[in-house]
């Protein structure tokens, strides 16, 4: 995952910690997981987009 390890990742989740504190970082990662799923929802829907363009071009040109 990114080339980072087990010692990394608990690195960058104590500076996490220490800077956003132990109540704060389930509110954060609640946040983080709706942005990701609202943007793989809004890329599913642009790809159908684009799919559904192309089928209406192909048909067109029939």
């Amino acid at each position: 995952m990114f080339g980072l390890g087990m010692p990394e990742l608990a690195v960058i989740g104590g500076i996490m910690l220490v800077i956003f504190g132990p109540g704060r970082l389930p509110q954060l990662g609640a946040s983080l997981g709706g942005a990701i799923k609202s943007f793989r929802a809004a890329t599913d829907t642009s790809d159908k987009q684009v799919e559904c363009g192309d089928c209406k071009k192909h048909e067109e040109n029939k």
